[in-house]
């Protein structure tokens, strides 16, 4: 069959006040969350928000999460919604562990890979084959997925030297390594806390600074699955089983193989996420490692409409406010307060130009508030910065709700010959 005989899926009309943002507004808007984010540091003294070390540990933190979106990804364009991911990182995380304090770190990220692709394989045949509903069975995944975990960690690493029921035995790291003269100047750069310049150095600085070589993989698998699904055939076919499997199968495509190819890569990709917590993050395994990572990582993946670019802004995102845990959350927390309520003034605006009077006066109230906040406080308690994370998921997927299209099939039940 040739690709010209399956025809692109028509794309869903925008609703009404949804319009898509052109390239150029998107580089503008990014300038100046830039700019305010500039701003906030100096006016708080947080220099920490835009360090190079900031940035290097949010990328760290970003990369499981933004490997279970793809996987989410995969599943989702196939329509199948893959609840299951958090399962899938959970089973990569032991076998990556299991494998690597044995056989060394690369062969340990081979079986995270192998111990996702598993559960995808059980998410898949109930799915796909057996119509079982697609959220029950990801949560029946994910259940059995931990306590299967629970129940070989006793009789693999209970007895293994440095060992514990609940904690692997270290692994071999795979190393790290920066870009030769690059690294060196943009952290200099940084350290001079210029006016945005040393804020882009800081960025930019934390995505050549102290690399895993599995995080340069995680980073290009991006762009390559944009390729593959945007730009192959059998992307094509792909996901035209997400969005009209009848007409698919009306023109040859084999929907149950495709739709199982995309969870089996989609569990793939999550136990790589997995392998990444385990072997890269932590060098050893621990009970309860993933700590949500597969349910923000879907959470990316629709912040992002399904598309690889947005997916990995978003993934980015939430790695970000995770790395405040880390390094020094309660200040860093107490300066994005500030920058919150620079935003939400900005938005206000925004939505008064609109004529959008009473969201815009209710955004008003909000930024005053907090300002407030920031002006009356000096940090902000161990927990917001610990639950800041899941915080900024509801509050993206929130605001970013009326402008998603998610796949028109996808959780869809499906029979084939059920067109005929």
């Amino acid at each position: 069959m040739s690709t010209a005989t399956v025809a692109k899926p028509t794309a869903q009309q925008p609703g009404k006040g949804s319009r898509r943002f052109s390239l150029p507004v998107i580089l503008l808007i990014i300038a100046g969350v830039l700019v305010l984010t500039s701003l906030a540091r100096i006016i708080s003294g947080a220099d920490g928000i835009t360090s190079t070390g900031q940035m290097s540990t949010a990328l760290r933190l970003a990369v499981p999460i933004g490997l279970a979106g793809l996987g989410g990804l995969w599943a989702e364009r196939a329509g199948v919604v893959n609840i299951g991911l958090e399962g899938m990182m959970i089973l990569g995380t032991w076998f990556g562990a299991w494998a690597g304090y044995q056989w060394g770190p690369w062969t340990g990220v081979a079986f995270g890979i192998i111990g996702g692709a598993l559960g995808a394989v059980l998410h898949a045949v109930a799915t796909v084959t057996f119509n079982v509903n697609h959220i029950v069975s990801g949560v029946a995944l994910n259940i059995l997925a931990l306590g299967t975990t629970r129940y070989l960690s006793k009789f693999t690493f209970e007895d293994a030297p440095q060992g514990s029921s609940k904690q692997s035995p270290p692994i071999d790291s795979l190393g790290t390594f920066d870009i030769p003269g690059l690294s060196s100047w943009l952290q200099t750069l940084n350290e001079k806390h210029w006016f945005l310049i040393s804020d882009i150095a800081g960025l930019v600085g934390g995505l050549v600074t102290n690399l895993s070589p599995l995080t340069v993989v995680a980073v290009a698998l991006v762009p390559a699955t944009w390729w593959v699904l945007w730009r192959t055939a059998f992307g094509l076919r792909l996901r035209s089983c997400g969005e009209n499997p009848v007409a698919a199968e009306s023109l040859g495509v084999n929907v149950y193989k495709y739709k199982y190819l995309a969870v089996i890569i989609s569990g793939g990709f999550a136990g790589l996420g997995g392998a990444f917590l385990s072997i890269v993050a932590s060098n050893v395994y621990l009970d309860g490692q993933t700590a949500g990572r597969g349910y923000i990582g879907l959470a990316a993946m629709i912040f992002g409409n399904w598309m690889p670019g947005g997916l990995a802004l978003g993934a980015g995102l939430f790695g970000y406010t995770d790395s405040l845990n880390l390094r020094g959350g309660t200040t860093n927390v107490h300066a994005l307060i500030l920058l919150l309520g620079m935003l939400l003034v900005v938005g206000a605006a925004y939505l008064l130009w609109r004529r959008r009077t009473v969201g815009g006066l209710i955004t008003l109230v909000i930024s005053a508030v907090m300002f407030l906040w920031y002006a009356t406080t000096d940090e902000v308690p161990r927990q917001v910065v610990t639950a800041a994370p899941y915080v900024v998921t509801l509050l993206v997927l929130s605001l970013s709700a009326q402008r998603l299209r998610m796949p028109k099939a996808d959780g869809l039940p499906y029979r084939k010959g059920q067109g005929k």
